[in-house]
C-alpha cells in the first residue's frame, strides 16, 4: 500500500527489513545498542561486526541511548547504507507516556535521516515485538507522528514500513487509509 503525504511517498510492505534497499533502515534497538532479539538481533547479525563496533563506540561516549532518541551507524553488510538506531518504549499499559515516547522515536529517526540528507528510510514496527506495544495502538501513534513530521521541511522522498507479518501490515494499512 502507498500514500502520498506531502512530498513524501509512504509505503507499507511485509518483509525482512535486513534485505530492504534504502538509504537507511531503522533498528528497534535496546538502550545498550548491543543487539539482542527480534529486529535488533537480525540487523546486527545481517550487518556484521562493523555495526556492533560503531554502536560500542557510541555507548562508550554517551553511556546509553535514552528511550525516544536516535543515533546512526554505517549499514555494514546490509543493503542500506546506514542504520538509525532508536529505542522505543516498553509497553506496560502506560498509554500516554508510551505514545509520547514512541512518537519521539519515529520523529528522532526522521530528524537523523534529514540531518544526513537521506531521501529514503525504512522502519519496522517499533516496540511491538518483545517490548509488547500492541500493534494497532502502535500504528495509531507511528503513522500520525510521521505524517506530522513530513508536513515540515524534509528531504525524505520515501518512508517505508517493512512489517514482519500480514497482521502488522493490516493494522498499519487501516491507519494509513485514514490519513
Amino acid at each position: 500500500m502507498e500514500k502520498q503525504l506531502g512530498r513524501t511517498q509512504v509505503t507499507l510492505e511485509v518483509g525482512d527489513i535486513t534485505k530492504h534497499r534504502a538509504d537507511a533502515i531503522v533498528n528497534a534497538a535496546n538502550s545498550s545498542l548491543a543487539g539482542g532479539g527480534g529486529v535488533d538481533g537480525a540487523i546486527h547479525r545481517a550487518g556484521g561486526r562493523a555495526i556492533y563496533r560503531e554502536c560500542a563506540a557510541i555507548i562508550k561516549e554517551i553511556g546509553s541511548l535514552a528511550t525516544g532518541k536516535a543515533v546512526v551507524t554505517i549499514g555494514g553488510k546490509l543493503p542500506a547504507r546506514y542504520v538509525i538506531h532508536t529505542v522505543g518504549p516498553v509497553w506496560r499499559g502506560n498509554a500516554d507516556q508510551a505514545s509520547r515516547l514512541l512518537a519521539s522515536a519515529y520523529r528522532e529517526s526522521l530528524k537523523m535521516a534529514d540531518k544526513m540528507a537521506l531521501t529514503t528510510v525504512a522502519f519496522p514496527s517499533l516496540s511491538t515485538g518483545v517490548y509488547g506495544y500492541p500493534v494497532v495502538e502502535a500504528a495509531g501513534v507511528a503513522l500520525p507522528a510521521v505524517k506530522k513530521y513530513l508536513a515540515g521541511d524534509t528531504l525524505l522522498k520515501r518512508v517505508t514500513w517493512v512489517l514482519f507479518s500480514r497482521e502488522d501490515y493490516t493494522a498499519y494499512a487501516q491507519v494509513l487509509k485514514t490519513l
